[in-house]
């Protein structure tokens, strides 16, 4: 099925279009709308023709005279266009590495992303347009182990057939681990020689074992074990060879977000991404930044150039609402990687010459007499596992005859206090208290009750529960029925039974249970509609939920997600696309709630503190790893960037170490 944005035009005339073109560019000014409706509804093998039948018509170079008649990042749009796409990649390849400097991204971005017959054009193409050997000069402008991968890029040889043998999927895995994680240093040679060379298909199989062995994806191994310029070729390879859609998609979404637009890049990708997979990385930019392709170049560019950037990406998915195979596929990929087992680790660990009475002591030092010793608190209570702080807490009233809580409550303040305070509650009681001010007051913080009610388990919900009671002499249920209302409220009570299922999936009952989920006309009732999700997406087991959502999308070629965006809203919508977030990656989850508390102007500090304390001792360590996964950069250096003082301090060591 052909998935570009620009098609052959019927009727097509190629003098009549030459004509055309003259008659916009004659005279004083240039007729651009003429020009780019015309360049941009046309195929580049048509535009070619026009090209030939231009210099026949009139002795002149097209591409001189557009060159001439426009300016600018229209000019250089509407030029790429004309080119033929391997000539087009030779272009932007001189351009990266003459002149001072080498734009080592358009390299990798190249030479990453194209396909055997590709690369051989592409080598074709720069020996006809400059008369030089394009190995010969990416060689004289690169160094190491980077310049080594693309050579072997270079040679276009990657292995095409699909027939993949178990027994070498389950050895280059286990290569690809000795030879970074298991290995003092790293053997890049195995690295290049593995992922320049073997079949696509058998690389995602690869990926797949790995995960499985290494209890962690390929991308962070690479991260850890490489660096520079090859640490992005590297991951540009992997990314391309799991979904090349997905990676140009990131690649369009990092051109335009922030400040400031990167106009080469955008350009590159629109032009030659236009005739071969633009709609499947229109579909999978939609569905992974919840914001159309469209829109996202509406709101960036301007002009002549804005008007032909949008004809090249051929249509607003957010107007469409349509959910294509290739951004399919991409989600059923996450939910088979999501299944499988990797060890969770927290950040926290218990001190192993831990005293309660010698910690005791130092807290109390550090806040006798005159002011307060900070550090030696931050250092005391951030380095003790939960536990050990509740002992803690014993010694100092056996030690003092005073209370600890009341004591630092005293001494600390602003977000430090909370922060220490919040880490000296047990668990449970650390989460009811969060759920008590959510609830009590003017106004309900639904937010804060789906989090925590969307993602604990049975056992954490029932130590809720207890710990609710005794401290507020309510049951939580009570307090959550009359402060919540419709559907939303009955999700909540659901939760709040802490009576999901524990056992494993059942392929049967997931098939049908996907059928209840996906089988929602539009002539049924908004009641039935919310009910068929309640009772699936409360209940059933986790490993259950991950054999339903992939189930779902073979039957529909939709992410449960996004079926849930689509036919919900508010809060319940909001609650069901949290469940269904932590069923498929709970770390994940949380390394984006985590973003963005800090993302953009001000911190949101009441969830900063309320995760860092209550995954500390759970899956920190991994929330880190998905978090640089997701925003390429670290937790840490966020903290770091976006707090200070000595709750940045305290925050820091609860992290556990720089990625």
């Amino acid at each position: 099925v052909y998935r570009g944005s620009v098609k052959d035009f019927q009727g097509f005339d190629a003098n009549q279009d030459a004509e055309a073109l003259y008659n916009a560019m004659k005279g004083f000014g240039s007729d651009k709308e003429a020009i780019l409706d015309l360049i941009t509804s046309r195929s580049n093998k048509q535009r070619v023709e026009i090209c030939q039948a231009y210099k026949s018509l009139y002795g002149k170079d097209l591409i001189a005279d557009l060159k001439y008649e426009l300016t600018g990042k229209f000019e250089r749009l509407i030029v790429s266009l004309m080119r033929p796409p391997a000539y087009g990649d030779a272009k932007e390849i001189k351009d990266a590495i003459s002149g001072i400097g080498t734009d080592e991204k358009c390299l990798i971005e190249i030479l990453a992303s194209r396909t055997n017959q590709e690369i051989h054009d592409l080598v074709a193409a720069y020996k006809d347009a400059y008369e030089r050997d394009l190995e010969a000069d990416v060689v004289g402008d690169t160094s190491g182990h980077f310049k080594k991968m693309l050579v072997v890029l270079l040679q276009g040889a990657r292995e095409e057939d699909d027939v993949v043998s178990e027994d070498l999927v389950e050895q280059d895995a286990k290569d690809l681990l000795e030879a970074g994680e298991l290995k003092w240093g790293t053997d890049e040679a195995q690295f290049i020689y593995i992922l320049g060379r073997r079949s696509r298909q058998h690389l995602r199989l690869v990926f797949d074992e790995y995960l499985k062995i290494a209890g962690k994806p390929i991308e962070r191994s690479i991260r850890g074990e490489l660096s520079g310029d090859f640490e992005k070729l590297m991951l540009a390879v992997v990314k391309c060879i799991r979904s090349t859609a997905e990676y140009f998609a990131e690649r369009l979404y990092k051109a335009m977000k922030g400040l400031g637009t990167r106009d080469n890049t955008l350009i590159r990708i629109m032009v030659s991404r236009s005739e071969i997979d633009m709609l499947d990385i229109r579909e999978v930019f939609r569905t992974k930044y919840e914001k159309s392709l469209y829109n996202m170049i509406k709101e960036d560019t301007s002009g002549e150039y804005k008007k032909a950037l949008l004809k090249l990406c051929g249509g607003d998915d957010d107007a469409a609402g349509e959910f294509f195979p290739e951004a399919a596929q991409v989600a059923y990929r996450m939910w088979e990687l999501s299944a499988v087992k990797v060890e969770l680790r927290g950040t926290v660990q218990p001190a192993g010459d831990f005293n309660d009475d010698g910690d005791a002591q130092v807290l109390r030092k550090a806040m006798k007499g005159l002011g307060t010793d900070e550090g030696a608190i931050i250092e005391v209570v951030t380095k003790r596992s939960n536990a050990q702080r509740q002992q803690i807490l014993k010694a100092y009233k056996a030690h003092y005859g005073r209370d600890l809580m009341a004591d630092l409550k005293s001494e600390l303040s602003g977000s430090l206090a909370k922060l220490i305070l919040g880490l000296m509650l047990t668990p449970a009681q650390y989460d009811a208290k969060q759920l008590r001010k959510a609830v009590e007051g003017a106004g309900t913080e639904e937010s804060v009750l789906i989090e925590i009610m969307a993602t604990r388990n049975n056992q954490e919900i029932r130590a809720i529960n207890e710990a609710y009671q005794e401290a507020y002499h309510k049951s939580l249920e009570d307090d959550l029925s009359s402060d919540t209302s419709g559907h939303f409220k009955r999700i909540l009570v659901s939760l709040a039974l802490g009576n999901r299922d524990e056992g494993p999936e059942n392929q049967t009952q997931a098939h049908e249970d996907a059928k209840k989920l996906a089988d929602v006309s539009s002539n049924d009732s908004s009641d039935s509609l919310e009910t068929r999700f309640l009772s699936i997406l409360c209940t059933r087991s986790y490993p259950h939920l991950r054999r339903v959502f992939q189930e779902f999308i073979k039957m529909t070629n939709h992410d449960v997600e996004h079926a849930i965006k689509k036919r919900m809203s508010g809060d319940v919508r909001d609650a069901f696309v949290a469940i269904v977030r932590s069923v498929k990656n709970k770390p994940a989850f949380f390394a984006d709630k985590l973003y963005k508390s800090m993302k953009g102007a001000g911190t949101d500090e009441r969830t900063l503190t309320r995760i860092m304390i209550s995954r500390s001792e759970i899956d920190l360590f991994n929330i880190r790893g998905e978090f640089i996964d997701l925003f390429d950069k670290s937790l840490h250096h966020m903290i770091e960037k976006d707090t200070s003082g000595d709750y940045r301090k305290a925050l820091l060591a609860l992290c556990g170490g720089e990625d």
